[in-house]
């Protein structure tokens, strides 16, 4: 059998006759440890080296000097897009930024206490209803345009379903601000005329948008792929993802460390609580993903925007017990032979040579309400327009020898 890229097709296996009726052999791997389904040259990630590529980009490049929609736009078209290009596409992903208005009586129709994930989850599948034609996945404008509603009413949907679970009323989208200043309106304006965010928060949130782009054959992108092989509309598919998302081991991941660090309680609880963990009753979260023997890149960056957050909010008083979490996983034995601080856990210069945990902690705790956020929203208006960012020549791509070529994985360049 041909083995191509360290790989070998399942369905060759199958001329290989195992029994004497002629049964070939099967492939039996849980959890698609060890299989491919698909070719791309979206995304590359070397675990050992703690690399992450989007287009061959290296993703500290990106994050430093380009914005989630340029991000978005690389994803899907290969290139990073020139000025022109930029603008035409920034134009198409405001204007599509309203919803329906029976969409908010829809979202207006859930429980006072309904799960902002829930909402996403059914009014994004309720989308497919509004646009029936997005059906017809055969025609490629068709297809363009859902990609471009998507990505356009998902900030709207996501800030109405968290103003729902907070009681107050739902803010229409600013076309006048840019895409994470607009999210950032609908999160948080309350009664002044024009909501100005500090552009550090505006830029931890393109930062984080950046760096949760797309991440290969994940839980999510693997549930999109599936349910998208039925041929059904995008919205379907991508209401799918968001289920997966929701599982405490993929995305709520990020919710499930507030809830630890929020049931600990207090630094003088975390030994109460490791013992838990080495007895089976309690679960340590957020130390890192297990794609990355060595670090993940994200953290470094995260750390960054993390303590440009705490600038204008205020340290999260979370973080000390999180502090002392991966401080005993440096030195306790029973971390220690699971070599835990060398697989999932970040240098960190400020700590005297400390470690840091990896990207999830950072996202929770950044994110988490603790920080104050809404009583910091006020600032001296947006960042910098596109002509003012530093040139795309800044950006170097790295001419990997998988890219374009690709290397066996799986990514939906729609999430």
């Amino acid at each position: 059998m041909p083995v191509v890229d360290g790989t070998v097709r399942a369905a060759d296996l199958a001329k290989i006759k195992a029994d004497d009726d002629g049964t070939g052999i099967a492939v039996y791997d849980p959890g698609f440890v060890n299989t491919a389904s698909c070719r791309s040259s979206i995304t590359f990630i070397d675990g050992d080296k703690g690399v992450l590529e989007y287009r061959g980009y290296p993703i500290e490049q990106l994050a430093e000097h380009s914005t989630y929609l340029e991000v978005a736009y690389l994803l899907i078209h290969g290139e990073l897009p020139n000025q022109q290009q930029c603008q035409a596409w920034e134009h198409q992903i405001t204007f599509h930024t309203f919803v329906h208005e029976n969409v908010k009586g829809f979202m207006e129709g859930f429980r006072y206490d309904a799960h902002p994930m829930g909402m996403l989850l059914a009014s994004v599948g309720a989308l497919s209803t509004f646009y029936p034609e997005s059906r017809n996945i055969s025609d490629e404008h068709v297809r363009n345009m859902q990609v471009i509603r998507m990505i356009a009413k998902m900030p709207t949907l996501g800030a109405w379903a968290f103003r729902h679970a907070q009681g107050k009323p739902y803010i229409y989208p600013d076309n006048d601000l840019g895409y994470a200043a607009n999210f950032l309106s609908m999160l948080f304006k309350m009664s002044e005329q024009r909501f100005e965010a500090d552009p550090r928060l505006e830029k931890a949130l393109e930062v984080l948008f950046i760096l949760h782009a797309d991440h290969e054959q994940n839980c999510s992108t693997n549930a999109v792929r599936s349910v998208g092989s039925s041929q059904v509309d995008p919205y379907s598919a991508i209401a799918a993802g968001i289920g997966a998302l929701f599982g405490p081991l993929h995305g709520g991941a990020n919710e499930a460390v507030l809830k630890m660090l929020r049931r600990i309680g207090s630094v003088d609880q975390v030994p109460d609580f490791i013992e838990g963990v080495k007895n089976s009753n309690e679960r340590l979260m957020g130390f890192g993903h297990r794609v990355y023997k060595n670090y993940d890149p994200r953290a470094k960056i995260i750390k960054k925007a993390t303590d440009d957050v705490f600038e204008v909010t205020g340290v999260n008083p979370l973080l000390k017990i999180a502090v002392e979490l991966e401080k005993i996983a440096l030195e306790d034995e029973y971390f220690v032979a699971q070599a835990l601080p060398q697989r999932r856990l970040l240098q960190r210069p400020d700590l005297r040579g400390a470690q840091l945990p990896a990207g999830d902690v950072h996202r929770a705790v950044r994110d988490s309400p603790y920080v104050g956020l809404a009583r910091a929203v006020a600032g001296t208006g947006r960042g910098p327009g596109a002509e003012d960012r530093p040139a795309q020549a800044d950006l170097h791509r790295r001419p990997h020898p998988r890219l374009p070529a690709a290397r066996p994985a799986l990514v939906c360049i729609t999430t």
